[in-house]
């Protein structure tokens, strides 16, 4: 995933989400559930708001990464040759989904985050991985509902879900190393 694991959603939509609401950035709690009704937005104000962040604040262009991502998914991909699969729903949002596409691509070629594969899709199952890394609740348990192997990237939105969970990308960086060695194990 990208949003919440590699690059830093909620830090990047607080500013953006400031300015819709006409409030400052410091009245916008940094802790949220899904929705983010903590910072008023209204059930059905969300789409818009994302949109508005997308379109007219290129948010997925200017998204500061997650402390530790890129350097770990560097390591990985070079050093331990892991196969790394970006899988995000990140076309959300209809008939901009060349905007996003650009951004996206543009801030993993800026961040030097490697990937073997990009893919925008909603059904993250569906890519077959080995190991997922992901802090959407919908996702995870649905991840966790097919049996999937999953690493739970913490943050405020599901601190109740049980599983395998890392805190940072140092111990994300970890649990990958130690699903790589039972991976090579179970191959030998």
């Amino acid at each position: 995933d990208l949003d919440g694991t590699v690059a830093d959603f909620y830090g990047g939509l607080r500013p953006i989400a400031a300015e819709w609401l006409g409030k400052l950035v410091e009245a916008l709690p940094a802790e949220v559930s899904y929705g983010l009704p903590e910072w008023g937005i209204r059930p059905n104000e969300y789409d818009e708001l994302h949109r508005f962040a997308v379109t007219q604040r290129a948010l997925f262009r200017t998204l500061a990464p997650v402390p530790g991502a890129g350097p770990a998914l560097r390591r990985l991909a070079y050093d331990r040759n892991v196969r790394i699969r970006i899988v995000t729903h990140r076309l959300y949002i209809k008939y901009a989904h060349q905007l996003a596409v650009r951004q996206t691509i543009e801030w993993l070629d800026q961040q030097g985050i490697p990937y073997w594969d990009l893919c925008f899709l909603r059904d993250k199952g569906a890519v077959g991985a080995d190991l997922y890394i992901d802090d959407r609740p919908t996702y995870l348990e649905a991840l966790l509902q097919e049996d999937r192997r999953v690493i739970i990237f913490s943050n405020s939105t599901h601190r109740s879900l049980p599983g395998l969970r890392a805190d940072n990308w140092e111990q994300a960086e970890g649990l990958v190393l130690e699903a790589l060695q039972e991976w090579h194990a179970r191959t030998a």
